[in-house]
This record gives structure tokens, C-alpha cells and sequence, in this order.
């Protein structure tokens, strides 16, 4: 038998490598020919209305998205491995230094500041990188921070605004698309008045700061003020307030519901205002009481801002200058100040505490319709837009804003809370998230299939004061949430 000799098998073994790695390559590229082939094979078989191109091609987006995370995950792996041998090298270098002469003292520092200034890099790139994905997999904040605790449901379409009394009895108010305002008990979650006097959408809600008294702005092109009195129902246990996050009605449950919903028919109503103002010409999207509650301002679709006198109804000042249709308007808690924004981009400031001189000055911090600008109890404004960003912004200095924030949704109308100032974001995508005023994210209320809004969230309000809930939501899911938020839990955890 032949014998074969070390050169010629090792030009064998050389040969078959060759061979084996085209066999390797031509099977990964019949792998993915066979893939396509599988994928269109499944979409022919599946029971679609969708037209074949339109489903091959979501089919192919959803394999581009596939590999992109994969690529994002071995990345990802790669300067994980980094930041560990970058460590041990430190860790090993600290160990040589230790043992060197005095005489290396420079060396050692200035060897220790750079590869520290490469660690703090790599870091940074790192955390950067698999800051959306790890956002995807990190777990909610537990239930101890942020829990559900109340559900106010009762209205028959979206709720767009509400808020809660400053004064005795607190109560909660809703403002919404069916034409209605209610006020409910907090504790209880009952209804205890509704307000009928509007023909069309109830866009907000504001109550007097020491009276008795509701501000609604409505579709309708009119602005209501009316008076309300109510008496508080007797609170349930705490048993009973701790335990809605466990309601076992799935959202396809509640979705069927809802349209069953009649609405608290016990509730008192009240039909008549004691104040109408009309002058606008479109939509009232907004109305606010100014300091004092004397003179209340409103936001319109005419792109103006109008300021009355409650006393005698009369118009003060028409607010012009936007160049589309106004989202929102908010006063000062302290001071004779409005803010004004609009889907022109901007929001305006318009200083009335000199009665002489009206000034304004206009502020284009975004690139997509503003849909809220509030002030805090400091010197601060907060800006939200349909950009998916929040601005924080300092009155003394407005060129640019101190605090951005960029999320993934457009934000809607915002609240800053009085005492700890966190900012609830409310979105688009059902989403309600907590920053600080310098920008860092606190919290994500939770949000599953058994808990939270399932539709956009329209709305955040904030009620410190209140042992049980001391954050409110609502959104066209048709309810409102009643929070509680550990703030100093959420402060430590930060």
C-alpha cells in the first residue's frame, strides 16, 4: 500500500481547508437564499389581506431591524470586554506603581490620569450605546416608588385635561371630550358633581386659588366659570385603596367595557355658568386663573390669548402675535406672568406686572408644535413638544435652555410638582415618566395589561399635599389614575 509522504499530505489537508471554507461561504450564501425562499414560502401560506409585495417587504424591514440588533448586541459585548481588560490593566498598573521609587511619582501620575481618562471614555461610549437597549430589558420602578392606586372612570370619550382644587374640599376635576367636566372624590373615586353647560369639547380645567370656583375652556369657542359645592363621601379603607393595581380585567375586558360605560347617573349636575366669555372666533384649548384670581387668560385655534376681568366678563388685552393655532397657557403661581404655546414651534412670555407696559418675548427652543409651557414655583419654565423633547429653561436667561430632555414619544401636557420640582411627562405612547429639572430620569410609571393608560395619555397633575395620591393622569382611555409616588424613595434611588 502506498505510502504518502509529509509534503503531499500537508498539500492535501491545505486543499481540503480550501475547499471546506468555499463550501462554507457558498453555504452561508444558499443559507440566506434559502431563508428568503422560507420567507416567502410562510407568506404565501399565511391567510393575509395585506397584497404579497407589501408583506415581503415588512418581512425583509423586520430582518433588517434583527440584524442591526445583533450587530448592536456584539458591539456591545466588544466594549464590555474592553472596560474589564481596560480594569485589570489598571488594576495591574496600580500593583507595578505600588512597588516603584519615589522617583516615578510624575510618571505614575500621569500615567494613572490618562488611562483613567480612557476608562471614563470608554464608559461613556458604552453607556451611550446600550442606553436603548438596556432601557428595553430594565425593570420598572418597583411598586414601592410608583403605585397605582385609584381609577376615576365614568366619562364617555377621552379625557383631555384635569386638576385638583387649592382649596378645602380637595377634589379632583376632569375635563373631556364628552362636553362634561367632573369632580371627584379622591379618596373614594366617586363622582360627586358634573358640569353640563358646554356645547362641545372640554379642553381644561382650572379652579380659583381660593375659591370655590371652576375655569373650563371648551369647543364650543367659550370659556365657563362656574361655582360648585360638594360634600366628600365617607373614605374606604386602605385595604381597599392599595388594591386596583390587581384588578384581574385584562384591557380587551375593559376596551368592551368601555363602550358599556353609562356614567355615574347619581351624580349631581349643574347646567348653567355663573360666567361666560366669548370673543374668540375658534377653539378654546386653554384658560388659567392669573395670581390673585381676579383676571383669568385663554388660549384659542385664532391664535391669540385673550385676558378678562372676571368681575365684569370684559376682554383686557387680546394676546396676538402666534403664527398658528394656540396648545396651551399657563400663569404664574406668583407673579402677573403668561406663557403661551403654539404649533408655530414657540412659546411666548407676556409680562403683565408692570401695568403699563405689556412686554413679551418669544422663545423657538423647538423644532415640532409646543404643546405646554409652565412655569415653577422658582424662576424656571418647562417646555413640551411634539418634537419628543422637554426643555428646561431659566427666566433670568432664556438664550438657551439649562436642561434637555429626549424621549422616544411626543409629550403632552406636562406638570413640574411645587415642592420637589420632578417633571411628569406624559406621551403619546401611553407612556408617563419622571425627570428632575436637570434633565435625569426618575422614574416610568408602570404600565402593563392590568394597570396603567392603554390609549395616548393627555395629561399630568401633580398633588403633594395628598396622603394617598399625589400624582394624577388621564388620557383618551377614558379614565383618569390616581398615583402614589414615594418622592423620597424616588430621590434616594436617583
Amino acid at each position: 500500500m502506498p505510502v504518502e509522504s509529509g509534503s503531499s499530505a500537508a498539500a492535501r489537508q491545505a486543499k481540503q481547508k480550501r475547499k471546506s471554507h468555499s463550501l462554507s461561504i457558498r453555504r452561508t450564501n444558499s443559507t440566506e437564499q434559502d431563508r428568503s425562499g422560507l420567507q416567502r414560502d410562510m407568506l404565501e401560506g399565511q391567510d393575509s389581506k395585506l397584497p404579497l409585495s407589501l408583506r415581503s417587504n415588512l418581512m425583509d424591514m423586520f430582518s433588517q431591524i434583527e440584524r442591526e440588533f445583533e450587530n448592536l448586541y456584539i458591539e456591545n459585548l466588544e466594549l464590555r470586554r474592553e472596560i474589564e481588560t481596560l480594569n485589570d490593566r489598571l488594576a495591574a498598573e496600580g500593583q507595578t506603581f505600588e512597588g516603584a521609587d519615589l522617583a516615578k511619582g510624575a510618571l505614575k501620575t500621569k500615567a494613572s490620569h490618562s488611562t483613567s481618562q480612557l476608562s471614563q471614555k470608554l464608559k461613556t461610549t458604552y453607556k451611550a450605546s446600550t442606553s436603548k437597549i438596556v432601557s428595553s430589558f430594565k425593570a420598572t420602578t418597583s411598586r414601592a416608588v410608583c403605585q397605582l392606586v385609584k381609577e376615576y372612570v365614568g366619562h364617555r370619550d377621552g379625557i383631555w385635561d384635569l386638576s385638583v382644587t387649592r382649596t378645602q374640599p380637595v377634589v379632583l376635576g376632569t375635563a373631556s371630550a364628552d362636553h362634561t367636566a367632573m369632580l371627584w372624590s379622591i379618596e373614594t373615586g366617586k363622582c360627586l358633581l358634573k358640569y353640563l353647560g358646554h356645547q362641545g369639547s372640554v379642553n381644561s380645567i382650572k379652579f380659583h386659588p381660593t375659591e370655590q370656583m371652576a375655569l373650563t375652556a371648551s369647543g364650543d369657542q367659550t370659556a365657563h366659570i362656574w361655582r360648585y359645592m360638594v360634600q366628600l363621601p365617607t373614605p374606604q379603607p386602605v385595604a381597599d385603596i392599595s388594591t386596583p393595581c390587581e384588578d384581574d380585567v385584562d384591557f380587551s375586558d375593559k376596551d368592551e367595557a368601555d363602550g358599556e360605560i353609562e356614567g355615574p347617573n347619581d351624580c349631581p349636575s349643574i347646567r348653567v355658568a355663573t360666567t361666560t366669555l366669548r370673543s374668540h372666533q375658534g377653539v378654546v384649548i386653554a384658560a388659567d386663573w392669573l395670581v390673585g384670581g381676579k383676571q383669568v387668560v385663554t388660549a384659542s385655534w385664532d391664535r391669540a390669548a385673550n385676558l378678562y376681568d372676571v368681575e365684569t366678563s370684559e376682554l383686557v388685552h387680546s394676546l396676538t402675535g402666534h403664527d398658528q393655532e394656540l396648545t396651551h397657557c399657563c400663569t404664574h403661581p406668583t407673579q402677573r406672568l403668561v406663557v403661551t404655546s403654539s404649533r408655530d414651534t414657540t412659546f411666548r412670555l407676556w409680562d403683565f406686572r408692570d401695568p403699563s407696559i405689556h412686554s413679551v418675548n418669544v422663545f423657538q427652543g423647538h423644532t415640532d408644535t409646543v404643546t405646554s409651557a409652565v412655569f415653577t414655583v422658582g424662576d424656571n419654565v418647562v417646555s413640551g413638544s411634539d418634537d419628543r423633547t422637554v426643555k428646561v429653561w431659566d427666566l433670568k436667561n432664556m438664550r438657551s435652555p439649562i436642561a434637555t430632555i429626549r424621549t422616544d414619544s411626543a409629550v403632552n401636557r406636562i406638570s413640574v410638582s411645587v415642592n420637589q420640582r420632578i417633571i411628569a411627562l406624559p406621551h403619546d405612547n401611553r407612556q408617563v415618566r419622571l425627570f428632575d429639572m436637570s434633565g435625569v430620569r426618575l422614574a416610568r410609571l408602570p404600565r402593563s395589561n392590568r394597570q396603567g393608560h392603554r390609549r395616548m395619555v393627555c395629561c399630568s397633575a401633580w398633588c403633594e399635599d395628598n396622603a394617598s395620591c399625589n400624582l394624577f393622569t388621564c388620557g383618551f382611555d377614558r379614565q383618569a389614575i390616581g398615583w402614589n409616588i414615594n418622592i423620597p424613595a424616588l430621590l434616594q434611588e436617583k
